[in-house]
């Protein structure tokens, strides 16, 4: 080792990372919901789960020389997963980053296992810069054999100085054994598995591979397999036969010189005119263009020049994407072979009259004269998706990062896999609507992606009838999950399981956002940070349940969702964190005028001279490239973020970054046993802040109750921070970052209660919640009966369950609650849950899934007292007391949300009671007019909630809470 190289070394405790995987999806109930794709939220995910069979675990080093003030997480293999600090790791490296990378390596064999002539055999698989640094990611051989999954590190290194590094490396280094089975067999095992038929498969990839495991290396066959309903690359054990990994490959957004398009900047007209906003686009400077898009950024070709020959295709085809018509075919992994209407011009101009709105969803345009405006989609679906292509090359997508193209030159990964789109696909499938989705596989094989039309559906998804071709933060989201699953660990891995898949949703939700920030495009949307505002008809939150940039979600909140851990709802929470961490660098660095913006988003200024926003997304992409493995938890991702900093900037963000991190739980002190993990630890501390200390206290009657504390605006499925339960591991006592919070506190017999607080720095204070007698409380005695199935979930204080009538009429549905006690009490508030909960097979009255629409949204309140004499077990001795509004419960476009269904409390006039009926007067299917009568034109489709759909009759309430003040 060189006298001027330093590791230096300390005992670190360690955490460990599993390989368990799981998938959830969002269970439809009604025969309208499964005609749609099973999670109309801009994605489409394979059915099967990703799956991991490898078990066990290998322990870590116990006397492994480990840096100083450094944090090491383990992987299954007994080497570390991230090691990460806000010191060098190492000092004195090569100048070279290849070299740097190694020599590190080899002076840390006791952290990582490997001998310098194991480290010496790593394959270079790509040298990318990080500003003046680089990530170097290298891949372990076995035998003759690469590693198939996993075997990977990456380094962050810079100036002689390693910062970072994650790795799913082998301690096992040895060749496996020879293989037992042939390539066939292999292939049809994985076919059998995923449900494929071989024959029908668009693409069958097999390849000769190692799969490290806890119980040492197999030999296996890699194969990709896509077609029919499904895209998987399973490895499949070459011995055995047995399949040891699978993942999904689908995630569920004139001068022939001078070629030239129309396409919507950002989507047609906000109020849905047929006004015609689109923008010419011209490869050079030329009369009435709009925007000058230049050529690609390694060549200078236009977007229409086959790069293999040099000459233009005259249609919807160029290297970096291939746009077609597919409308006739609902399999999502199919390719059209439609392009546009060939133009010798080069002038990709095409109709457009917005027929399919107008024509309110009638099929009959598919057949009439312009044929729904099918070119002028195919024309701006390619335009898009090579505006994608340009603006993620400047920031590192490029062809050793293993982007998208048909040729690559001589600049490094496979070619001959252009981003393969899909306009109006599946248009006269009835099923296929409200949906787009991007199919990444591994680097050289093409891409699909999928623009779906958009209508509305009984029971399941209210829309307006849109193309999604047009909506550019639909276009943008899918092009986004090509970016993340190719350069998150290597070309052959991507972004798998549960917190992973959330923050790929995120990330395509962020960039997506962030190039039409930077290009001066604004979405339609009450703020320019809301996804799908056009397709959905929602300008408040599109397609999601919160406006990116006013969402209270933090890192507590996964499985908040009425689905529980689902890729979509817990991407929010990443989308949350990372806005803040991005308007953290605006405030420090400013977002400049729109000149500046563009010219740095075109790469004609280096990051260290643009504004905060353009800082922040290229550390984005940086991180990607400093993860080894795709399996990651947000606390991974939140650590390759702080890495990159340190690496192009000198660590100087550091401080900004943190506190944001802290402020939405993912503090110093934060962890997850695993990227699926539906419980991880939240922390709001920040290494780089003046943290406050708070102590939670009852008080009143509830001085001496149980408390839990939860931040945010959820309770069911969320982990607390703290509890006054001295039977618990929690404590009461906690520290917060500075900031704004808000939260909720439960005890039994206390109901719930909302409080909000700014913390301020190095305060030290007690946290008092004052909380009354919830008198409909069972765990006080309250007995719940009536109709429907699961009454005490009504009274059992948690919005994780609910009472549920599934039989009509909804209107006229109740539950009566004998309230805690002996004697009459004085009632004057209710609090009341609409929230929904997750599937529970367990539960053989209502086991499945529970459709959104099926929730409350209007009651009444009636009161008997016994005490007078009367028979209150007969509800015909009840006197109605309160009325709700109409919307008690409020909803939007296109469907009910958990955070309109969580508790709320209403004002009851003072009644002295011994029992309560809440009776219940609609839910959001019979009772929200956006949901009611018929909404399109088409005769195949019923829109009305009410009569067409299945979930008519189901109405669902959480929580019935009673007090005295």
């Amino acid at each position: 080792m060189s006298p001027r190289l330093r590791v230096f070394a300390t005992a670190i405790a360690a955490l460990t990372l599993t390989f368990t995987l799981v998938n959830t999806a969002e269970s439809q109930t009604t025969a309208a919901a499964q005609q749609v794709p099973p999670a109309p939220q801009g994605d489409h995910h394979a059915d099967k789960p990703d799956l991991d069979n490898r078990k066990g675990q290998v322990a870590p080093p116990g006397q492994a020389r480990r840096p100083a003030t450094a944090t090491i997480r383990w992987n299954n293999l007994g080497t570390p997963a991230v090691v990460t600090s806000d010191q060098p790791l190492a000092e004195g490296l090569p100048a070279d980053p290849n070299q740097a990378a190694r020599a590190y390596l080899k002076a840390s064999e006791s952290l990582f296992g490997l001998p310098a002539e194991a480290v010496d055999a790593l394959e270079t698989v790509a040298v990318n810069p990080i500003g003046d640094g680089h990530a170097v990611l290298l891949r372990q051989k076995f035998g003759s054999l690469p590693a198939g999954i996993d075997g990977m590190v990456s380094v962050g290194v810079n100036g002689g100085k390693a910062l970072f590094a994650s790795s799913s490396l082998s301690r096992a280094t040895g060749a496996p054994p020879a293989a037992a089975i042939t390539e066939q067999q292999a292939l049809e095992i994985a076919a059998r598995d995923a449900g494929i038929d071989p024959a029908a498969a668009t693409t069958k990839l097999v390849t000769a591979v190692a799969v490290p495991a806890p119980d040492g290396v197999h030999s296996a066959f890699q194969v990709t397999l896509i077609g029919g309903e499904q895209g998987f690359t399973t490895h499949v054990d070459a011995v055995s036969g047995a399949i040891l990994t699978r993942e999904g490959l689908a995630d569920q957004h004139a001068d022939p010189d001078n070629p030239s398009w129309q396409a919507f900047p950002a989507n047609p007209p906000a109020d849905y005119s047929s006004t015609d906003t689109r923008q010419k686009w011209c490869f050079t400077a030329g009369p009435g263009c709009g925007l000058v898009v230049g050529g690609d950024p390694a060549t200078g070709l236009a977007w229409d020049v086959d790069h293999t020959t040099g000459t233009p295709t005259l249609t919807s085809l160029g290297n970096a994407a291939k746009t077609y018509e597919n409308r006739a075919n609902g399999d999502p992994f199919s390719v059209g072979t439609r392009t546009n209407a060939p133009s010798a011009t080069r002038t990709y101009h095409y109709p457009w009259q917005n027929t399919w709105y107008t024509a309110k969803c009638n099929p009959a345009v598919f057949d009439t004269a312009g044929e729904n405006d099918l070119e002028a989609a195919i024309s701006n679906l390619f335009a898009m998706h090579n505006r994608m292509h340009d603006w993620s090359y400047r920031l590192g997508f490029t062809e050793t990062a293993w982007n998208m193209q048909v040729s690559n030159g001589d600049r490094g990964g496979l070619g001959n896999d252009p981003e393969q789109g899909n306009a109006q696909a599946g248009a006269r499938v009835l099923s296929v609507r409200d949906n787009a989705n991007q199919i990444t596989g591994p680097d050289g094989v093409a891409p699909i992606t999928n623009m779906y039309l958009w209508q509305p559906i009984a029971g399941a998804f209210y829309a307006p009838c849109v193309d999604g071709d047009y909506d550019m933060s639909v276009i943008g989201h899918e092009y986004t999950h090509a970016i993340s699953n190719r350069m998150v660990a290597g070309p052959n891995a991507g972004l798998s399981g549960a917190q992973a898949g959330a923050m790929g949703e995120s990330i395509s939700d962020l960039f997506a956002m962030e190039y039409l920030f930077e290009n001066g495009y604004r979405p339609r949307g009450n703020t320019p940070y809301v996804t799908g505002g056009y397709v959905t008809g929602d300008a408040e939150r599109g397609i999601r349940n919160y406006d990116m940039s006013k969402s209270p979600l933090n890192y507590s909140d996964i499985a908040y969702d009425i689905v529980g851990q689902q890729v979509h709802a817990d991407g929010e929470i990443w989308s949350a964190t990372q806005f803040d961490v991005r308007q953290a660098f605006i405030d420090r660095y400013g977002d400049a005028n729109a000149w500046v913006q563009r010219a740095c988003a075109n790469g004609q200024r280096p990051v260290t001279q643009c504004p905060g926003n353009r800082r922040w997304v290229q550390l984005h992409f940086d991180a990607f490239l400093l993860t080894a493995v795709g399996t990651l938890s947000m606390v991974d991702m939140r650590d390759a973020m702080l890495a990159a900093d340190q690496i192009r900037f000198g660590g100087a963000n550091q401080d900004i970054m943190w506190n944001a991190f802290a402020q939405h739980g993912l503090g110093s002190g934060a962890s997850s046993n695993g990227q699926s993990d539906p419980n991880p630890v939240p922390s709001f501390v920040s290494p780089s802040s003046s943290n406050a200390t708070l102590t939670l206290k009852g008080t009143g009657e509830a001085s001496a109750a149980p408390i839990r504390l939860y931040v945010g605006d959820y309770e069911a499925r969320v982990v607390p921070i703290a509890d006054t339960d001295p039977a618990t591991d929690l404590p009461a006592t906690f520290q917060m970052t500075p900031g704004h919070y808000t939260f909720v506190a439960v005890a039994p017999g206390f109901g719930h209660r909302r409080l909000d607080l700014t913390v301020r720095r190095g305060q030290t204070r007690d946290l008092p919640v004052g909380m009354s007698r919830n008198h409909a409380a069972s765990a006080l005695g309250a007995t719940a009966t009536g109709d429907g199935v699961n009454h005490a979930a009504l009274i059992d204080e948690t919005e994780a369950t609910n009472w549920a009538s599934l039989t009509a009429p909804v209107a006229g549905r109740t539950i009566s609650v004998d309230l805690a006690g002996d004697t009459a009490v004085q009632v004057r508030r209710v609090q009341v849950s609409a929230m929904l909960r997750t599937a529970n097979p367990a539960d053989p009255a209502d086991p499945a899934g529970q459709n959104r629409f099926s929730a409350l949204r209007s009651f009444e309140v009636l009161a008997c007292d016994a005490s007078t004499g009367k028979d209150c077990g007969n509800i015909a001795n009840y006197r109605r007391i309160y009325v709700s509004r109409s919307n008690a419960f409020s909803t939007s476009l296109p469907r009910p949300r958990g955070a309109d269904l969580i508790i709320k409390s209403f004002d009851v006039p003072r009644t002295k009671a011994t029992h309560l009926a809440l009776r219940t007067l609609t839910s959001q299917c019979t009772g929200n007019p956006l949901y009611l009568g018929e909404q399109d034109l088409d005769p195949n489709s019923a829109t009305d909630c009410a009569t067409a759909s299945p979930a008519a009759p189901h109405i669902r309430a959480a929580e019935f809470q009673a007090f005295s003040h």
